[in-house]
């Protein structure tokens, strides 16, 4: 059973699976679904989509040179059927798959290897860079924050990291606005819990305060 690879994203396209495509000149082209067709005949470029193998290899994401991809190359040479052959041919297979396994893993290892100090050290700027947009303590809260550390015995530093982050958790967008919880009576006897946000109540208050400057234009005149 040959397993051909698809034209576009190097998928393996199963047999009587996928779709061929068949060019006037001869040539015939296999596709492991519709979507890598209809790419193809987009005449787009596949080293430039990131879901396809070519731009995987370009980008350094995939393994390129090793061994164990040679036994996946195509070998057009008849061989008379025997059965020991088959069989060790089956645990060859089986046997380059967990190598192969193997070796992927390792290699996504080396290839991520330090991404959580870049991260780290990515956050760590854009804090330092927007500093200014974190909440900060005031004279009097450092003041008393000290002395409840004299007295405790106890780091001011620490005493002021988790001030700032009881204020952060409980800080609230004004932009949005708060929640407004009711509880309404259904017919059938039921109870069930309302939320309404107070920024569309403040809007519905301002329109009819305009509505109530309009009305007095209007007894003015």
């Amino acid at each position: 059973m040959r397993v051909d690879n698809c034209f576009f994203c190097g998928r393996p396209a199963w047999p009587s699976k996928g779709i061929t495509f068949n060019r006037n000149d001869g040539k015939s082209f296999r596709f492991c679904r519709s979507k890598c067709h209809k790419n193809f005949k987009m005449k787009r470029n596949p080293r430039k989509l990131k879901w396809t193998k070519a731009y995987r290899k370009n980008a350094g994401k995939e393994m390129v040179v090793d061994s164990t991809l040679q036994f996946a190359a195509r070998r057009n040479v008849p061989v008379r059927y025997d059965r020991e052959l088959f069989a060790k041919t089956l645990k060859a297979m089986e046997r380059i798959s967990e190598i192969r396994s193997r070796r992927e893993r390792i290699f996504y290892k080396k290839r991520m290897a330090g991404k959580r100090a870049r991260e780290v050290a990515a956050a760590r700027k854009l804090v330092a860079d927007n500093e200014h947009l974190l909440p900060r303590l005031r004279g009097s809260e450092k003041k008393r924050l000290a002395e409840l550390a004299a007295e405790q015995g106890v780091d001011v530093e620490d005493l002021e990291r988790e001030e700032l982050a009881t204020l952060r958790s409980s800080k609230k967008t004004k932009a949005f606005g708060g929640e407004t919880r009711r509880l309404r009576v259904r017919t059938d006897g039921g109870v069930e819990e309302i939320t309404e946000a107070m920024a569309g109540h403040m809007h519905e208050g301002m329109e009819d305060d305009d509505e109530d400057d309009e009305d007095d234009d209007m007894d003015t005149d």
